[in-house]
């Protein structure tokens, strides 16, 4: 028995293995705004900086690729309002606008990126998976730092030692993790 995803599979996230309904995709879309927000709640302060070291950016990088690009952008924008609106889910509990809100936005529209990557083929293999984890931390960055630079007051340089700089190590674990999980969930489902 092979352990390699059909061919006819291309075009398919992990969530469109489950049969289609309605009902499904707002489970779907639920789910993934709840789990971001649990993985926001892991938050570890950083000296020097107002943004704290989550899971919140692996968690929206996952529910993207795992979701599609559209389940996956609808999901964030669930989180982002429900947090505006006041419910105490972002990092450390927090709710409303603050000077790390840019990296929620970079968030929707990285979980949009990587659905379609994924869609693509993009979380099928270990290497493909990476690119498709560096994109969405790309997209994520190039919102969230100049937001929180303009939010907090801060000269772009500042803003990339306090909110780019001290996560680079961080972001390559989860996409190490990302790399080893979604290649493997493929595999285990293609049996």
């Amino acid at each position: 028995m092979s352990t390699a995803v059909a061919p006819a599979r291309t075009g398919q996230v992990l969530a469109d293995l489950i049969p289609a309904s309605r009902v499904r995709d707002i489970a779907l879309v639920v789910g993934g705004a709840a789990l971001t927000s649990l993985a926001a709640q892991i938050a570890v302060p950083v000296p020097g900086s107002p943004v704290p070291v989550t899971g919140q950016t692996f968690a929206a990088l996952l529910v993207g690729t795992s979701l599609g690009a559209r389940r996956g952008a609808a999901s964030l924008v669930l989180y982002a309002l429900a947090g505006i609106a006041g419910l105490p889910w972002f990092a450390q509990g927090t709710s409303g606008f603050s000077v790390s809100f840019g990296y929620i936005l970079g968030m929707i529209l990285a979980s949009a990126a990587v659905g379609a990557l994924a869609r693509r083929g993009a979380d099928r293999n270990v290497w493909r998976t990476a690119g498709a984890m560096l994109v969405g931390e790309a997209i994520i960055y190039a919102i969230g730092v100049p937001y929180l630079a303009y939010a907090a007051g801060m000269s772009l340089s500042a803003a990339v030692a306090a909110g780019l700089t001290p996560f680079l190590l961080g972001d390559a674990l989860k996409a190490a993790l990302a790399m080893g999980l979604l290649p493997s969930a493929w595999k285990l489902l293609s049996r």
